[in-house]
């Protein structure tokens, strides 16, 4: 079977999305950790919005100082000289005057949620093909920040494409664009990149005898566009939740939709994707090849509508009481519909606010 996955960089407008949001729910739940939160983010240019909500019992949230700095950290990963910029930000984040935990401690949203396992701990329970790009994206990002690719980033992608038999995993090709300084001409850049892929694939291939194929043997393909300098949100748009296949397992296994970035830990998307992926991977160990729990969520239930398992091999069973999330303070309680909402310095009525 050819199986294929790709991933991104820190620095991709999408990924940047992703790391303001969640740099947002990060800092509700330092304020307090039953935090209700859920932001998103686009990104353009110099233009940053920012929408969503939070409620946490403590001192406001500088939202835009928090956001703007999250994208300055990005950028200053590598290159600590990189100067600070100036984002127009347009800021729609509302903080809800309210106990959180009316939101936080049950479902408060509907929900499809899957989780998936198969292999082993070597591919991390993973699609080898999904696992390896993961490999790859880290070992450029190491080499980005201070290693032999230093200045390069923060943007760049990459996809991974490998054929897999009884034999073990044989990878044939590798895409990388990566963002580089106009300094560097692009076929230096790509000798970099081949010594920095090829010694982390090496280390791969020493650890697990399944990785076939030499390095010398794969195809590497680097910046097929040209010269890339400037990248990120001068280039490209982003959204928060647009790469959910990358977050997830690649484009090999179904996901359900949510987005895990920019929401509290115990919203029922991240809450059922991590506990069913945790499921899934106990399912592996206790002897089945592969299995998948998909998990349906009402809002206001605490315990899901449906839960299906597929497994090849083992049990065919999983604990399906963890998938349960309720708190005796809302086990049988509704939420209230008229919270105080408050953005910047205005206040007005405002419904409980509903999950995407």
């Amino acid at each position: 079977m050819i199986r294929v996955s790709e991933a991104v960089l820190p620095g991709h407008p999408d990924k940047l999305c992703d790391h303001v949001a969640e740099s947002l729910v990060q800092a509700a739940l330092a304020v307090d950790a039953e935090a209700y939160a859920q932001f998103e983010a686009g990104i353009w240019c110099d233009q940053l919005w920012l929408s969503g909500g939070y409620a946490a019992r403590g001192p406001a949230l500088d939202v835009e100082r928090i956001a703007t700095d999250a994208l300055d950290a990005i950028a200053r990963a590598v290159n600590a000289e990189a100067p600070v910029k100036q984002w127009h930000v347009t800021n729609a984040v509302c903080r809800y005057d309210v106990d959180p935990r009316r939101w936080s401690r049950h479902v408060n949203d509907q929900a499809i949620v899957i989780g998936w396992a198969g292999y082993d701990a070597k591919v991390r329970f993973l699609p080898p093909e999904h696992f390896l790009v993961l490999e790859i994206r880290d070992a450029l990002w190491e080499a980005c920040r201070g290693g032999e690719l230093a200045r390069c980033g923060p943007d760049g992608k990459l996809i991974v494409r490998l054929k897999e038999d009884a034999e073990g995993f044989a990878l044939e090709h590798v895409l990388v664009t990566l963002e580089h300084p106009e300094s560097l001409p692009v076929l230096e850049l790509a000798a970099q990149v081949n010594a920095v892929l090829a010694e982390r694939y090496t280390r791969l291939r020493l650890g697990d005898p399944r990785w076939v194929a030499r390095w010398a043997d794969v195809e590497l393909l680097v910046n097929p566009n040209g010269p890339l300098s400037d990248a990120g949100s001068q280039k490209d748009n982003g959204q928060t939740g647009r790469k959910l296949v990358m977050d997830y397992y690649g484009p090999r296994v179904p996901l359900g939709g949510g987005a895990i970035y920019g929401k509290h830990p115990t919203h029922v998307d991240r809450f059922g994707a991590r506990v069913a992926r945790e499921l899934a991977i106990d399912a592996v160990k206790r002897g089945a090849g592969e299995c998948l729990v998909r998990a349906v969520y009402a809002p206001n239930v605490a315990k899901p509508l449906d839960v299906q398992v597929e497994m090849i091999g083992g049990e065919g069973r999983v604990r399906e009481e963890a998938l349960v999330l309720c708190t005796p303070l809302h086990s049988k309680r509704k939420t209230s519909s008229g919270p105080i909402l408050r953005r910047r310095s205005t206040s007005r009525d405002a419904a409980a606010p509903r999950s995407r």
